[in-house]
């Protein structure tokens, strides 16, 4: 898994993010119909990046810089969350 976290860090940093989180919840998906072995990961990412975007638009940029890792088969689902630092810290 922490190869995989580094992968999806690193990806996201063009967003620039003052906090990454993720947590592998591939564990509670053993035997998910549909995963054909792509791990399950939470995220969260708080940045300026979102400041005046939509919920759906912040998901929208997430998924596009891991686009690959989902169209590879490395990542079956992913759950995000994505603030500004103002929601987020306050």
């Amino acid at each position: 898994m922490s190869n995989m976290r580094q992968i999806i860090e690193e990806r996201l940093q063009a967003l620039e993010p003052e906090f990454f989180d993720l947590e592998d919840e591939s564990h509670l998906h053993a035997g998910h119909a549909g995963n054909k072995g792509g791990g399950h990961y939470a995220i969260v990412v708080v940045s300026n990046a979102f400041e005046n975007i939509g919920r759906l638009q912040r998901q929208r940029m997430i998924k596009q810089l891991l686009q690959d890792l989902f169209s590879d088969g490395l990542i079956h689902a992913l759950s995000i969350k994505a603030a500004t630092p103002d929601e987020y810290f306050h």
